[in-house]
């Protein structure tokens, strides 16, 4: 006697929450980065929920994304979170909507939008990267040697890691609650789910993919960020044919949270182009 496995139901497993006009003829669909999950986007959504359809997703082994399915060795690469987000978008048979990826999601969104266009009618890239570590010819932000320190870091101290690491990336040292409140969400996420996460976004390289992207895209970066230098913003700008860069009048690595307003400027103009 043969057992069927258990149908996965990509809504359920990546904790899929719609809210804003269900009938809305345009959807926008929220995700998160690194150390955080769709609550990040707290400040942003009211702002489109009268006009838009809202979709928002926790990343797999971030927020309330179902643990049973998370594997050290599948999301060791961002095609498997990029996989995650495809299936949400056939489950809920998305047509032409509109991606908005905080940094590695930007890469996530990326990467399906080129293994399915159609789902996809414009992508905004927030912080986003092909490389986080330096190359030659290529400055990422990050040489080895401080990404294994932070590999030691994590697995050693992740609750110090996490409240340092949170300081510097979220910036803006005179509003000192955005960095708690950031490290408060780092450390809400299992070290073990963490510690894959940073491996898939530190070793992924995808400068060759840029180039296959099509969709009107735009690129959203602060003017200071220790996570994503502005030059990695100008070297995806140079390679995504139909990109554009939009640097706001914010500071850090997580304008959603520290910028709002800014942001959701940056978003409506888009919208409306």
């Amino acid at each position: 006697m043969t057992h069927s496995q258990p149908v996965i139901n990509p809504v359920q497993k990546n904790h899929v929450t719609i809210a804003g006009d269900p009938a809305a003829r345009s959807t926008l669909l929220f995700l998160h980065g690194f150390g955080t999950d769709q609550t990040a986007w707290r400040q942003i959504v009211p702002a489109f929920e009268k006009h838009h359809r809202i979709i928002l997703m926790d990343n797999m082994g971030a927020g309330q994304s179902d643990k049973t399915f998370f594997s050290n060795t599948h999301y060791l690469n961002l095609q498997a979170y990029a996989q995650d987000l495809l299936d949400v978008c056939a489950s809920l048979q998305l047509e032409n909507m509109v991606f908005v990826g905080h940094s590695v999601a930007g890469m996530i969104g990326v990467l399906a939008a080129i293994q399915a266009p159609q789902y996809f009618s414009k992508l905004i890239l927030i912080g986003a990267s092909p490389r986080y570590m330096n190359d030659s010819n290529y400055h990422g932000g990050f040489a080895k040697e401080n990404i294994d320190a932070i590999y030691a870091n994590v697995m050693s101290s992740y609750a110090s890691w996490a409240t340092g690491f949170a300081a510097q990336t979220m910036g803006n040292p005179d509003r000192p609650e955005l960095a708690r409140y950031f490290a408060a969400s780092i450390q809400g996420q299992d070290v073990n789910h963490a510690l894959s996460a940073l491996c898939a976004i530190f070793q992924s390289d995808h400068r060759a993919d840029l180039q296959k992207l099509k969709t009107p895209t735009l690129l959203v970066q602060t003017k200071e960020d220790i996570a994503v230098p502005l030059c990695v913003a100008e070297y995806m700008n140079q390679h995504i044919e139909a990109s554009q860069l939009l640097v706001i009048n914010a500071t850090g690595h997580l304008p959603h949270i520290s910028a709002p307003a800014s942001v959701i400027q940056a978003i409506q103009d888009f919208l409306d182009a």
